[in-house]
């Protein structure tokens, strides 16, 4: 199972709602005792190799991700049917969870790219809700790269270990 956290590499995107995904996989990893210590398929990733399940960072910028995500799935000879995507949604409101077995990029341009990319809408994915800009003129660019304020990152934190629960329930099952 190759588990997918999107996200953005480098300080300047640490703590930005558009990182979401990065905290959620990196909170699982944590919750398995995994580290990110391998650098291949344009990812940071960490892997357990009993029951080939990689968790995967990529480090493509999130527009790309379906590059990394691609290489993942033929390096380790998976399907659409072995992904989970864990991505934030403004399309949810702040904290808010959601499951689905497959659908559309909404206006997710890493989705849109994975989807692209691999050829199919039919994957997993967990979203995860940042909400909405408080405000008509700001740009959506400025809100996803924004940083979590202490408020949200409350109920972000929460709805965090609600996609790793989740993600642990989908191991468990495959």
């Amino acid at each position: 199972m190759l588990i997918v956290g999107l996200g953005n590499i480098g300080k300047e995107y640490e703590n930005t709602r558009h990182n979401v995904g990065f905290f959620a996989v990196d909170t699982l990893a944590d919750e398995l005792n995994l580290k990110f210590d391998k650098k291949q398929c344009k990812s940071l990733l960490a892997r357990r190799m009993k029951d080939n399940l990689i968790l995967q960072k990529p480090t493509t910028y999130m527009n790309l991700s379906g590059l990394a995500v691609k290489e993942g799935l033929n390096l380790y000879k998976m399907t659409a049917e072995d992904l989970v995507v864990i991505y934030d949604d403004i399309d949810l409101p702040l904290g808010e969870v959601r499951y689905r077995t497959k659908g559309s990029a909404g206006t997710h341009n890493g989705m849109r790219n994975i989807i692209a990319e691999i050829g199919t809408t039919e994957f997993q994915r967990i979203r995860i809700g940042i909400g909405k800009p408080p405000n008509k003129e700001m740009e959506l660019a400025s809100f996803v790269l924004g940083k979590i304020s202490k408020e949200e990152m409350v109920d972000m934190k929460v709805a965090v270990e609600e996609a790793v629960k989740r993600a642990i329930e989908i191991i468990e099952k495959a």
